[in-house]
């Protein structure tokens, strides 16, 4: 039996979309540790709020550190992302992991014998400019690995898994960093995302049957036949010339139409998370019920992390774009309602979960949208410029709502999520008519 009918068997007798995705060899592996290595993106934002305002008491130092550490992750994401995609991940991972552990360590012990803050602020965009998005190296790996198996009907499938695995390490990230910070010690949160992504990460560079390919095909012209007319069967040596002239030159993934419309999307609608994270801390210990603060945030990632499982066990007709606008809407909604019912955190929670079954199905359309805008070359990059744009959109988040809680507490403050979401649907409503207008 060839591999082809091998896989066309396990199709059939397979149901599941998600059991057919395992049955590709070497997705578990690079699945299961790139899902640990990304840890820190639940953790470190959130603790270093939680160290900053337990060890100074003020939340718009607090949110204004996070907020630098989130906008120099999205600095330097799109720059890291074209080294993986011209070099390949294992070379480059290698390095850029161990700087990157490096980094984190150093702000985690800093923070904890409390080095004057101008110097923390130094080391947390420091620290900030070593991250490189995990989310977006996977989710290469699945487009290459179905790709290989002639599975790219999956595409979808995998992608709402990936936001589902992010919004598992959102529901233990926010109760783990909780905990630590309440039980154990105010800065033991930065250590534990840190060991996390030390392990995941090497593991998953060590993974070189799943790593995507980085030469592309190079034309190489025929050699000119003899007196007789034959080829004389010898071949032509390679020349830096022809090399330079037959290999395409990569372009940016922001010159592609449709990235840039989406990239504004999620800048937008990504302040709301943060300003949400923090005006929810900010309510809870007012209450004095702080260490309840991982479960309640975890609602919204249960809900989220339901909702991935749902999109991806079905195929969503129609545009991407529609897609995006409707889940927008729906989030706007569950905003507004967080709002009415900020100060009851039972009904909050129920709120989180029926809410958050829209937030992972938005973020995997947003990726479905750049997989179709940009080439196989340029994934990583393009995917890697979408984690850009919602960490700007995050970090400008915890800035509002820090400086609006210490203005005007937090009723007013929890007022920013359901505007920020309000004002990106415009915005896709126009990304969706200029994609229209392009087919």
């Amino acid at each position: 039996m060839t591999a082809d009918a091998s896989r066309t068997v396990v199709e059939r007798r397979s149901g599941s979309p998600y059991a057919r995705l395992f049955s590709i060899p070497g997705t578990k592996a690079f699945c299961i540790a790139g899902a640990v290595a990304r840890l820190p993106i639940s953790m470190m934002s959130l603790g270093i709020v939680l160290a900053l305002n337990h060890l100074y008491d003020n939340w718009t130092i607090a949110g204004s550190m996070s907020a630098a550490y989130i906008l120099a992750v999205a600095t330097v994401t799109p720059f890291y992302a074209r080294l993986f995609d011209r070099f390949g991940q294992r070379r480059v991972g290698s390095v850029a992991l161990a700087v990157q552990v490096i980094a984190m360590l150093g702000f985690a012990f800093a923070a904890l014998v409390r080095v004057p803050i101008p110097l923390l602020f130094a080391l947390a965009v420091v620290m900030g400019f070593t991250q490189f998005s995990f989310g977006a190296l996977v989710r290469t790996r699945w487009a290459y690995a179905l790709r290989d198996s002639g599975n790219m009907g999956l595409l979808n499938t995998a992608y709402a898994l990936e936001s589902a695995i992010d919004e598992i390490v959102f529901i233990v990230g926010p109760i783990l960093a909780a905990f630590l910070a309440t039980s154990v010690h105010p800065v033991s949160q930065l250590f534990v995302p840190t060991l996390a992504c030390g392990i995941g990460g090497a593991v998953f560079f060590s993974l070189r049957r799943t790593q995507p390919p980085v030469m592309e095909p190079v034309t190489v012209p025929a050699r000119k036949a003899d007196g007789d007319g034959q080829a004389d069967g010898k071949v032509d040596p390679l020349t830096i010339r022809q090399l330079r002239t037959d290999a395409p030159k990569a372009k940016s993934a922001l010159v592609y139409p449709g990235v840039i419309p989406i990239l504004i999307v999620f800048l937008v609608f990504n302040m709301s998370f943060t300003a949400f994270d923090v005006s929810v801390t900010a309510s809870m210990k007012a209450a004095g019920i702080e260490q309840w603060l991982g479960l309640q945030l975890a609602m919204f990632a249960v809900g989220s992390c339901i909702g991935a499982v749902i999109f991806g066990s079905r195929e969503m007709k129609g545009s991407h774009w529609r897609h995006m606008v409707v889940f927008l809407v729906l989030l706007t909604i569950g905003f507004v309602l967080f709002r009415i019912m900020m100060d009851d955190f039972v009904i909050l929670g129920v709120l989180e979960v029926l809410t958050g079954l829209c937030v992972s199905p938005l973020f995997a359309t947003g990726n479905l949208i750049v997989k179709g805008a940009v080439p196989e070359r340029s994934l990583t990059e393009g995917l890697s410029w979408l984690t850009t744009a919602g960490s700007v959109g995050t970090s400008f988040g915890s800035t509002f709502a820090g400086a609006v809680l210490d203005a005007a507490g937090t009723h007013v403050s929890m007022m920013i999520p359901w505007i920020a979401v309000a004002c990106s649907v415009p915005l896709a409503l126009i990304g969706w008519a200029l994609s229209r207008k392009r087919g």
